[in-house]
């Protein structure tokens, strides 16, 4: 999907008040105030804070996934070890969280930004940044019914991402070639390579790199993606078709940011 015109949901000053409540021994006791602005920012908006120590040290990400759906263990462990490697971030944690299934066959951006609002717990603290991801059970909703070409994954906010995980199940089948932690892991770093800004979405291009694709009207647009062939952000790697040919092309080996990537993230801030 083109990520300059993926829904964006801005919405400022947004918290959660303190209150008092009873406490087990009688007492009353505050509850703690949350403040979510700085995780409802755009696209892009919290790159340099995800790969520098600048202002965050910590990583903490929620997974929230319905029941059935969560990612591997080997998914965790890849996805940690590409986060350590590519950012400053040493100290990142993972927290899970079941979810039922919203019993939709297809979802937008609105209802998976909905069910993000209902059930999200981790926000941003002095010392830590906090990433929400949701393992959906269903489609995106922009999908074709006859397409083999379904939607992996999107962001639609600065710390926010979506899995559709039915679609990268149904790849994972599609080759002996492709395990499942092959097919999540590939398309976690996608969608977190654009978190961190990449390509010319938060973070600038140290050198012209973008590629693009046509837009409704049959005009070329930049679309946020790598024009390097096999890189890690092309834009082939959103949709199940183009992320197949290329893990069975690599022979099932997650691929790589390219060096011009990398030159882009490590000006602003990562490693």
């Amino acid at each position: 999907m083109k990520l300059k015109y993926a829904f964006l949901i801005l919405i400022a000053f947004i918290t959660l008040y303190s209150c008092s409540k009873d406490s087990a021994d009688g007492g009353t006791e505050e509850t703690v105030e949350v403040n979510k602005t700085p995780n409802l920012q755009g696209t892009g908006d919290s790159a340099n804070d995800l790969l520098s120590n600048n202002t965050y040290t910590k990583l903490l990400i929620e997974i929230g996934y319905v029941e059935g759906f969560r990612p591997t263990a080997r998914t965790e462990a890849d996805v940690i070890e590409f986060l350590k490697e590519i950012t400053f971030k040493q100290d990142v944690q993972v927290i899970y969280k079941q979810l039922e299934s919203t019993g939709k066959s297809s979802l937008t951006l609105q209802e998976i930004a909905d069910e993000e609002k209902e059930n999200r717990t981790a926000y941003n603290t002095d010392d830590t940044i906090a990433v929400y991801i949701y393992f959906a059970d269903a489609p995106a909703d922009s999908d074709s019914a006859n397409s083999n070409s379904g939607t992996l994954g999107a962001v639609y906010r600065n710390t926010s991402m979506v899995i559709y995980e039915s679609t990268v199940r149904k790849l994972a089948n599609s080759s002996v070639l492709i395990s499942l932690a092959t097919a999540e892991t590939a398309t976690m770093h996608h969608e977190f390579g654009h978190l961190f800004g990449l390509v010319d979405l938060g973070t600038a291009m140290v050198n012209p790199h973008e590629s693009q694709s046509e837009n409704e009207q049959g005009q070329l647009e930049d679309d946020n993606h790598c024009a390097i062939d096999g890189c890690l952000m092309n834009a082939t790697l959103e949709f199940g078709s183009g992320m197949r040919k290329m893990l069975v092309a690599k022979n099932g080996a997650v691929p790589e940011l390219d060096a011009e990537c990398m030159r882009d993230l490590q000006a602003n801030g990562g490693r």
